[in-house]
């Protein structure tokens, strides 16, 4: 099977057991729709989808599908992979839809984005941040690039690189704002390198020398203060009381 091209037949079968006898015989069902086309279920081999796709491009590629019917008409229609769905313990492909395309006019699609170089802000300490892993674009079929390379080596901290400051393929365009951020670089942020600080000035402290028996020191002079503050409140206590009878014989003398 070559690259952009692939032979699938036409079903009439609907429904879940109709769609379970048809994996049961190692097929997979899918349907193909498009602008003027009225929908048409499908069937093919998985492993036919995957040798047809680019290595790449993958859902970006353009495919010459050819449909036959049990009476062996074929019709040939120019398509795309839109959408599928996989198995996700089996990881096996139990549907696929294809939407028909015309070469003459564009079509909106993702492109992976790859960030290229090293940022002056990150060599001095700052974080990379990537806001656009895929970015939507518009172009004729035909022009479908397959990664779009940026390069960051000269941004510093603070800086943002924006869609319009992106180079993209002739013929291709952005399908998002000019203004939208692409990737930029931001300083640390400033609570985690306090948190940092205090966890290290905390273990500093664990570790030095004749910490643990100063706490334990101190630990013990607090009862030890404690058991005088007591005593010291016994003693003037007994005070009192001592001197209540000596006022009571004083007071009888008088008398």
């Amino acid at each position: 099977m070559e690259i952009g091209k692939l032979i699938v037949e036409s079903r009439v079968e609907q429904g879940k057991n109709a769609i379970r006898r048809l994996i049961a015989t190692g097929k997979v069902p899918g349907i193909c729709y498009g602008k003027g086309t009225p929908p048409i279920l499908v069937s093919l081999a998985s492993r036919e989808l995957k040798k047809a796709l680019d290595p790449e491009k993958r859902q970006n590629t353009v495919i010459n599908l050819t449909i036959t019917d049990r009476a062996g008409a074929s019709r040939d229609l120019t398509v795309m992979l839109k959408d599928y769905q996989v198995d996700a313990i089996r990881r096996e492909v139990l549907h696929v839809d294809f939407v028909t395309v015309d070469l003459e006019k564009e079509i909106t699609v993702s492109i992976p984005v790859v960030l290229v170089g090293k940022a002056k802000g990150v060599i001095d300490g700052g974080q990379l941040h990537a806001v656009f892993r895929l970015l939507p674009v518009s172009c004729r079929p035909s022009d479908i690039p397959t990664k779009i390379e940026v390069d960051v080596s000269h941004l510093e901290i603070g800086d943002a690189l924006h869609v319009a400051d992106v180079k993209l393929p002739a013929g291709v365009r952005a399908a998002v704002p000019l203004n939208e951020t692409v990737a930029s670089v931001v300083a640390p942020k400033a609570e985690k390198v306090v948190a940092e600080e205090v966890v290290e000035d905390a273990a500093a402290v664990a570790a030095a020398p004749g910490a643990a028996t100063d706490a334990k020191a101190a630990a013990g002079a607090k009862p030890a203060a404690a058991g005088k503050a007591a005593a010291g409140g016994k003693a003037a206590a007994g005070g009192k009381e001592a001197a209540a009878p000596a006022a009571k014989e004083g007071g009888k003398a008088k008398k």
